[in-house]
């Protein structure tokens, strides 16, 4: 286990040095840069910042000196909000986006898990056909109809929820499901296929023989195969949830890392998109390591090497 740890973190350190190059020279590749703006700044203030940002050395020099900075996990500061550094702008709109995430996580594999169970359970019946029918919608409309529809009924005609804005628990409560619905989706679909094709092994139909509650069948023996596919989706699914969604924080006006995301890409924002990228890189890597990490515990016939 140690080894096989030691070797992804190995793999981790070089993938993140290949994303970061591959971002470094894309960002410079495209036109335009983050200097440039609608009213055009003196030739003087133009320099000083080229300076203080190093834009006017050669471009190998800066990549080698970037290289050094994420090395040491210095992320510089951010060309558009120039007083903030890119670690404290993740440090505030992460925990936000987290936050939003791991209720929708929660939405996802609840909702998820249950009408996977019981549509597998209760399979060619009236009760599987209609939450595949709610799977498949869910999977088909996208996060800002979900929400316009939340909208519609538990703010103006069942005022229950704030509409928008950030603070308690009420005010995850709408986006954190518009976010997790269509993963719940997904997760349901993908559960159903993994039940049905574990009912259908030996050893369940020997825990029935021996008399066993189909309760007991389902949740002790069952449950764990029938995970399998659904760990395997949520390795990257976590981390695009977790670093936020641009629509979902933008129609609730949650102050997560998901505009930053459009921001620093349309405004040439070189360090706070490198820092951007070079997280969800991270998070997307560890997910997909603890899901298989997770294998072995999910299928003992799993080794890791």
């Amino acid at each position: 286990m140690i080894g096989f740890i030691l070797k992804r973190l190995a793999w981790m350190a070089i993938t993140l040095w290949v994303v970061f190059t591959a971002s470094f020279f894309l960002m410079r590749a495209v036109p335009g840069g983050p200097l440039d703006q609608e009213r055009a700044l003196a030739p003087e203030i133009e320099q000083n910042l080229k300076q203080r940002y190093h834009l006017d050395e050669p471009i190998y020099r800066q990549y080698l000196r970037e290289l050094g900075n994420v090395a040491r996990l210095d992320l510089g500061y951010s060309f558009r909000l120039a007083d903030f550094r890119v670690g404290e702008i993740i440090a505030q709109g992460f925990p936000i986006s987290a936050s939003l995430g791991i209720v929708a996580l929660g939405f996802a594999l609840s909702l998820g898990l249950v009408a996977g169970i019981v549509s597998a359970v209760r399979r060619q019946t009236l009760i599987d056909f209609s939450l595949m029918l709610l799977a498949t919608v869910g999977i088909a409309l996208p996060n800002f109809v979900i929400a316009g529809i939340m909208i519609i009924l538990f703010v103006f005609l069942v005022p229950v929820f704030p509409a928008a804005g950030w603070g308690t628990l009420r005010h995850l409560i709408l986006p954190g499901f518009c976010l997790g619905a269509p993963f719940a989706a997904y997760v349901a679909r993908l559960t159903r296929t993994g039940m049905l094709d574990v009912l259908s092994q030996d050893y369940i139909r020997t825990a029935y023989a021996k008399g066993l509650a189909t309760r007991t069948v389902i949740l002790r023996h069952a449950l764990k195969g029938a995970m399998l596919p659904v760990v395997s989706f949520l390795g990257p699914a976590i981390a695009g949830i977790l670093t936020g969604s641009l629509v979902v924080e933008q129609i609730f006006a949650i102050p997560g890392l998901g505009a930053h995301f459009i921001q620093a890409a349309t405004g040439r924002d070189y360090t706070l998109a490198m820092g951007l990228v070079l997280i969800y890189t991270t998070l997307l890597y560890t997910m997909n390591m603890l899901v298989d990490i997770s294998y072995t515990y999910l299928d003992p016939r799993v080794k890791l090497e």
